[in-house]
């Protein structure tokens, strides 16, 4: 890599010196000093001792910082005069600590000015500025604290909030059905017990079993049926078990038309056994039919379980990187899950997803929080009656992400002001105003896309727009 000649010239095509006088480059090009790093390698480690304020020159760089699940990548950058590296040297700490880690993407040459003697000039050549960057640095340091902490406690609370109603449903039924479960075994070991004592041929007890496999084969494929066809059957079933001396049939009808069986089949049981032992054979038969139903509850419980806690870690993006390519109806499905309980049963979720969309580079815990802000206010425009849409597609060399809803709308004459910082329609205690702003951010500033809001009365659409190409610099 060529590596550039200072001069004034030089120096005042860079943003951070057009400004500066002759004295004061004179002064940058006696401390400064040009360095080289070739793609991949590491240049600032975070937590080091910040010596030199970075200027670059040429190449691309990304920064991290360090998580509790590993680094992830808040920016990259191409820009010719950007800068990193002791970028709060006006601020007057004896050691400072580099505040994240800076890796050349490819070859990298920056301009080098030691911290500490930087600082001190600096704050000769720009007295009242320093001040003012001093207490703005401060101020915004003690309040990005507080609202950071409580944006983070706020959002924990909605997503655990959600996940412990999603999760309540499945787990008190898992729970209801081992405890039916327990008692059907026990019934079923009785009743075994019974036909065991009537001396029953040993062929006998083995066909009757056969019988038993085959009809609980049946369970995993039984139809559905309308109310009026499960009563239809039920009452079927419980003449058939009225004709043949079974008292409290009407008990035992709803197992078996569950279980899809029909008369017929159990007159193959009365085929198998004869009329000695029909009593004991279907009650046994019942039993078992039920317990296997109960097991396919308890199933279903678990697996619904699963994929809940599967979508909120999808949604929380907890083992993954940063920056990835992603596809994003994972994130929307992960959303409507978490919000599941908040969106209710009034309104209706359609998803209109073009599955063949590419992956997109973007960072997807960000972008979840983006789908949470529209779907809620989607959801809250409604006030818990109407059509919830989401649609993807393709429009040029974006991918489109549509959120959709049958509110009133959104007024024309603050449809420009939507996307301000603080700006809420809804009443004090709320809404704070900053989700669409972030929403914004996250779309525009992060990920080079665009946000967008389309709204008549009945049909409000935001559109977000994501760019298929990886961008080099943010």
């Amino acid at each position: 890599m060529t590596e550039p000649v200072l001069s004034r010239e030089f120096l005042r095509e860079l943003f951070l010196f057009t400004s500066l006088s002759d004295s004061q480059l004179d002064w940058i090009l006696e401390h400064a000093s040009v360095e080289d790093y070739a793609g991949g390698v590491k240049v600032i480690s975070e937590g080091d001792e910040a010596t030199c304020f970075y200027v670059l020159l040429a190449g691309t760089l990304r920064m991290t910082k360090q998580d509790s699940g590993g680094e992830v990548e808040t920016t990259r950058s191409d820009q010719r005069g950007a800068y990193c590296g002791a970028t709060q040297f006006f601020y007057g700490q004896d050691q400072q600590r580099y505040a994240a880690s800076v890796y050349a993407l490819s070859e990298l040459t920056f301009l080098t000015l030691p911290a500490r003697e930087f600082a001190e000039r600096f704050r000769a050549w720009f007295p009242m500025a320093t001040h003012l960057l001093e207490g703005t640095y401060l101020g915004w340091r003690t309040s990005d604290a507080l609202i950071g902490q409580r944006r983070r406690l706020l959002a924990l609370g909605q997503m655990s909030a959600g996940l412990t109603h999603e999760l309540n449903n499945p787990a008190a039924a898992a729970v209801r059905a081992t405890a039916a479960l327990r008692e059907r075994v026990a019934g079923m070991r009785n009743k075994l017990a019974i036909l065991a004592k009537k001396d029953i041929d040993p062929n006998l007890l083995e066909q009757l079993i056969d019988v038993q496999e085959q009809l609980v084969k049946r369970v995993a494929s039984a139809p559905p049926l309308t109310a009026m066809q499960q009563a239809d059957r039920e009452d079927e079933i419980g003449d058939w078990l009225a004709d043949h001396g079974l008292e409290q049939g009407w008990d035992l009808a709803p197992i078996f038309v569950s279980a899809g069986l029909r008369a017929q089949n159990l007159d193959d049981v009365l085929d198998s056994v004869g009329d000695s032992l029909i009593d004991g054979a279907v009650r046994w038969l019942g039993y078992a039919l039920e317990t296997e139903m109960l097991m396919g509850e308890i199933e279903d419980s678990t697996t619904r379980i699963s994929a809940l806690i599967g979508a909120a870690k999808q949604y929380s993006q907890l083992d993954r990187a940063a920056h990835q390519w992603i596809d994003v109806h994972d994130g929307l499905d992960s959303t409507l899950v978490m919000l599941g309980s908040k969106i209710g049963n009034g309104v209706k979720v359609v998803k209109d997803y073009d599955r063949t969309l590419p992956n997109v580079p973007a960072y997807p815990g960000e972008l979840n929080q983006v789908w949470t802000n529209l779907i809620d206010n989607a959801v809250g425009a409604m006030n818990g009656s109407g059509t919830l849409t989401v649609h993807t597609a393709l429009v040029e060399d974006q991918v489109c992400v549509e959120i959709g809803d049958t509110g009133p709308g959104v007024p024309e004459e603050i449809r420009q002001r939507i996307f301000e910082p603080f700006f809420t329609t809804k009443p004090v205690g709320a809404g704070t105003g900053l989700g669409l702003d972030i929403s914004w951010r996250i779309v525009v500033e992060r990920h080079h896309g665009d946000l967008r809001v389309r709204s008549e009365p009945g049909n409000t659409r935001f559109q977000v727009l994501l760019p298929l190409a990886e961008q080099a610099s943010e």
